[in-house]
């Protein structure tokens, strides 16, 4: 067992295991230890640029939290062609939400001109978490000035038919709607989506703070009846 391996054991939270594993879909329960994300974070810190360079080359890996530390690690990555290679070694091995979406590095908000591109190739994967990552980047680096109407198409396009690829999709549109709401009311407006992710991300921008009381009665009002 390797030092890593044998730190995340010692950190196993039996309570918090016994609640968080029925969140995760298609884990295979011998691979959850049960160690709190905060931890893991913190343990990034402790690693020196050698074993954090060689665990990143250890795929596949045993644990769950292995994979959510192998994102945390791509999160501090500073150079871009070096994130991009790792990222797309790592995403093939991703097989739940909590590992994608834990991949959040604030140092590509300086390469958005070559991410998008990239991204643009992601959504075409048949690749479940590729996809979601792809929109989560969307997200997370194009909604405010560098919002445009392409990047919409692009996800209009992606037709995964599965559940964490369009709670994603709603979570894009109800951000978008929150800081870019005359954009995205218009997907709303034209049900550009299906019934389920078009009303997720209704109900998702209304429980959200940064919608506007009046925005909120008005996307009320276009929730697409299912029964």
């Amino acid at each position: 067992m390797n030092k890593i391996q044998s730190f995340l054991l010692s950190q196993a939270d039996q309570k918090y295991r016994d609640f968080t594993l029925p969140l995760i879909p298609n884990i295979d329960e011998k691979t959850f230890i049960g160690v709190r994300l905060p931890v893991i974070k913190k343990y990034v810190k402790e690693l020196d640029d050698k074993q954090k360079e060689e665990f990143l080359k250890s795929l596949p890996h045993q644990y769950h939290e292995e994979n959510v530390l192998h994102a945390f690690i791509l999160s501090t990555i500073k150079d871009y062609d070096e994130f991009i290679e790792l990222a797309d070694a790592f995403l093939p091995y991703v097989s739940n939400w909590v590992v994608s979406d834990a991949i959040n590095n604030k140092y590509l908000n300086r390469y958005k001109d070559r991410l998008i591109k990239e991204i643009y190739k992601w959504l075409k994967s048949k690749e479940i978490y590729r996809v979601r990552y792809a929109i989560k980047c969307l997200m997370n680096y194009y909604l405010e000035i560098d919002f445009k109407e392409e990047h919409l198409k692009k996800v209009e396009e992606v037709h995964l038919d599965d559940y964490y690829i369009k709670m994603m999709v709603a979570w894009f549109l109800a951000t978008g709607l929150a800081k870019n709401y005359d954009s995205f009311v218009k997907v709303i407006e034209e049900r550009r989506f299906d019934s389920f992710t078009h009303n997720k991300a209704i109900q998702k921008a209304v429980e959200s703070y940064r919608v506007s009381d009046e925005h909120k009665a008005y996307l009320k009002a276009l929730r697409i009846n299912t029964k």
